[in-house]
């Protein structure tokens, strides 16, 4: 295992991934990160040091991670300004994953084809840095005739951009939607998250070879449904948890892909990237890993 100091970019592991055409082992590239990285919390529960300041954060998360999944996409437009003030303050090192407006997701605008000009404009300063687009769909947008032309047509306005779609509703969990999405070259997002009724299970089904896409939720029974953020996403996961996913699904997800980023989304007392180094230093014993540097 290499030690704090390593040259190579932190929070990132080797597994074994696809065979070459000449039956050689490739090395899948895996990096792990949180969803979001500015919460005040996170200072209050030990993540960053006592008085860092919103601005001082991006600096200090890619000391320990080389991905992040930005999350105020979601709430507001891209906006190519805000993102080129950003990445003057972000390491060369350090990848975004950008999830999509929710005014094209969750509540659909008359002018959703607009906003999708306006969104592709607003991420450009990204493009260099870009893993993905994530497309997160709500838990009741299940799989009807209407809500397949509006995601085909989703799809087609963000085409030419790596994206990734995840799936809340169970009816999208069938071999034709894994197929297409294999055909478009896009990634099925496997979700860890409470089995509930209803909800989308976690399938470690690779539909593209480039890119295999994970997100921790939690698995707060309780809260999930309590339209509390706060409650619904306050979870610890257990070591044993954690182990239980990487050998049963990650390594399995790894040695069918060239590169996988994994997100922890239970953000609520500094969890997720206590729980992304856990998982770090556990694939660590499967390949080669680059740890975080505390100094």
């Amino acid at each position: 295992m290499a030690n704090s100091f390593h040259t190579s970019p932190p929070g990132v592991v080797e597994l074994p991934g696809l065979q070459s055409a000449s039956g050689l082992e490739q090395l899948c590239r895996i990096s792990v990160g949180t969803c979001g990285y500015s919460y005040t919390e996170w200072v209050d529960n030990g993540f960053y040091p006592r008085g860092t300041r919103a601005s001082d954060m991006l600096q200090l998360y890619s000391r320990c991670f080389s991905v992040v999944e930005l999350n105020y996409t979601w709430y507001q437009m891209a906006r190519a300004d805000a993102l080129s003030r950003m990445l003057e303050n972000a390491p060369e090192h350090l990848f975004f994953a950008a999830k999509l407006t929710r005014t094209m997701t969750h509540d659909p605008a008359s002018n959703w084809k607009e906003q999708l000009v306006a969104y592709r404009e607003g991420i450009a300063p990204l493009k260099e840095r870009l893993v993905a687009i994530l497309i997160q769909l709500p838990p009741d947008f299940d799989r009807t005739v209407a809500h397949r032309k509006y995601l085909a047509s989703l799809l087609g306005g963000l085409e030419g951009l790596p994206l990734a779609v995840e799936f809340r509703h169970v009816s999208w969990a069938v071999d034709a939607v894994f197929a297409e999405l294999e055909r478009r070259e896009i990634s099925l997002v496997a979700v860890d998250e409470p089995e509930l009724p209803g909800l989308f299970p976690f399938l470690d089904v690779v539909t593209n070879p480039n890119l295999f896409y994970v997100r921790f939720h939690g698995r707060n029974r309780v809260g999930w449904r309590s339209g509390n953020m706060q409650k619904k996403f306050n979870y610890d996961y257990l070591g044993e948890e954690l182990a239980e996913v990487r050998d049963r699904h990650l390594l399995k997800m790894a040695s069918s892909s060239n590169r996988g980023v994994i997100f922890f989304n239970n953000h609520v007392r500094a969890r997720a990237p206590e729980n992304a180094r856990r998982l770090v230093l556990m694939l660590a014993r499967q390949g080669q890993v680059s740890e975080c540097f505390h100094g």
